[in-house]
Parts: structure tokens; sequence; C-alpha cells
């Protein structure tokens, strides 16, 4: 009985923090308690604010509640409980340590200091007056966190004073040296078609370009890392950032043949990386009639066999 009415106290909680209809069941609820670590037996007067991650979170909901979920739903914890409970302001994302890469495993989410307090008095009479008072801060609150978020980007910069701001960490930071240092040498009137992200799909797109080349994008279809176009060439430079693994090898040349096969432009794989000790993990790997750049060699250009040099084929 105590599991189940600690468990309806954090659905109550939930709902009348406004949440979805989608984040009102039994998961979500787990990840409320995991995230003050109120078990059955505890009171919420004993509410904590542990650093807690995802795989963490449902180990605790196992250990404590008896509830077993596979290990392919760690996505669906985050996507789909946790990432909405950052954006409502029920907690925080990395506080210990905001410039942690977005897909980092040791990714951590606290529960929101002023909010704890609040949950600290659920039961008792002057629980509502606290809870009418963070609702109407809330709004403030996300706004701060979404400000604090913004300062820990990488900026990348575009053509006509455009910003796009880059989830933290490695990869980003390749993205960026590619762009505007790969871009500037090897395609100087090149157009950025496509930049991805680590924290947001399409950190850029230009639908547009990709129409008036005959692209349809597959929304199953995994996107290089960055697409720059150069008009007078005809030509689709189809960029990886390898900061831990996927560079252009054969099989992911294939697929990208395959994403881009109705493009009417001549498509050019790229594998870059950050320096020369990554590139030598993945040597081996890289495929025949493609290119590697290293952003900390820049100025050079490693072509892999084949008959041209930076060219389609």
């Amino acid at each position: 009985m105590s599991k189940k009415k600690k468990l309806q106290d954090a659905l109550h909680i939930l709902e009348s923090l406004g949440m979805p209809r989608a984040q009102l069941n039994e998961r979500s609820a787990l990840c409320l308690l995991a995230l003050v670590d109120v078990k059955p037996t505890t009171s919420w007067t004993a509410c904590k604010d542990p650093l807690i991650g995802i795989t963490p979170i449902m180990d605790w909901a196992k250990a404590h509640y008896g509830v077993d979920y596979a290990p392919n739903t760690r996505e669906t914890f985050r996507r789909q409980s946790i990432h909405q409970f950052i954006e409502a302001g029920i907690c925080r994302y990395n506080p210990d340590k905001p410039d942690r890469p977005v897909n980092s495993p040791k990714a951590v989410y606290q529960i929101e200091p002023t909010l704890l307090n609040v949950l600290q008095a659920f039961g008792k009479p002057q629980y509502d007056a606290l809870f009418k008072t963070f609702l109407s801060t809330r709004q403030s609150l996300t706004e701060r966190y979404a400000k604090a978020r913004e300062m820990v980007t990488i900026p990348l910069a575009m053509k006509g004073g455009k910003t796009v701001a880059l989830s933290p960490g490695d990869h980003s930071e390749l993205i960026r040296d590619i762009v505007e240092q790969f871009g500037a040498r090897y395609t100087p009137d090149g157009e950025l078609a496509y930049v991805g992200d680590t924290g947001d799909k399409h950190g850029y797109i230009d639908d547009d370009l990709f129409r008036s080349l005959d692209v349809e994008l597959d929304a199953h279809g995994k996107m290089p890392d960055v697409v720059i176009y150069m008009r007078s060439k005809n030509w689709l430079v189809l960029i990886e950032s390898v900061t831990s693994h996927g560079p252009v090898d054969s099989k992911r040349q294939i697929e990208l043949t395959r994403l881009f096969g109705k493009c009417s432009a001549g498509l050019i794989f790229v594998s870059a990386f950050p320096n020369r000790r990554t590139f030598l993990k993945h040597l081996s790997a890289i495929a025949w009639e493609s290119e590697v750049w290293i952003a900390d060699a820049p100025t050079h250009l490693i072509h892999f066999n084949g008959t041209r040099f930076l060219g389609p084929y």
C-alpha cells in the first residue's frame, strides 16, 4: 500500500504542476520519486536532492518499487519524462558541470531547489501556499536555466551574421572547426546546407537548397554531421565529425550514397578528425575514394586512392 500511495502522491504533484498527459504515468512518477529519494517508507519531509543519472533512476525504481524496466527503455526515460521535467522547471540538468557534453554517460539531474523545499511540506497545511508561490515563479526559473544552458553552448558563426548554438562537447567543437576552417580552405564558395548537433537533431538545415538538388531527406536516415554545397562545381560535400566513432567507412559510404541517391550534385565524402591520434584509431576503416581532414593540421587534406583529389566519383 505504501508503494501505491507514494506513486499516487507523485502523480498528483505532476498533475498539479501541469504536466501533459503523456507524462502522467508510472514512469514519470518514479522519476520524480527518485529525484527526491522518496522510498515507499520515506516521509516527504525527508526529501533529498541527489545528483542522479537515467540508469541510476531505473535501478532505484527496481530496488525500491520493484519495477524493472528493460535497458533499452533508457531513452524513453530521458526523452519522455526527464526532458519534460527540465522544460517544466522541475529538475536541473548537469548542475554540477553545466558544460558536460550532452551525450555524456555521466549526465546527471537534480530536483529544482525551490521545488524541493515545497515537496518537503507535502501533506502539511503550508503546502498549498508554498506550491502556489512556486508556480508563480516557475516561469522565471525555466527562463533562467535556459539562459544558463545557452551560456555553455558552442556558437557557430554563419554567413549573414546568423549564429547557431551547438551543444557543448568535443564533437561540436570539431563541427565548428569543419565549418569555419575546412570550409574556408576547401569549399571557399560553399553554401552550408546542414549542420547536425548532438542535442538537436537538426542544428541547421537549408530545406530549399536540398529541394533544389532533388534531395528528399529520409526522416529515418542518419545525416552526416555537416553538408556543404559547392555551387560552382555542383558538388555536395558530406562530412562526418569523428571524435570517438563514425568515420566514412565503406558501409557508411554506401548508406550516404543511398540517402542522397537522387541528388543532382556530385557527392564527396570526408571524415574529419580533431587530431592525428584519433585519426590513427580509425585509419583501417576509412573508405577508399574519400577524403580525410585533421583539425590540428588544417592546411592538409589526405586523399584515399582514386583518380581525383577532392572530387565526386
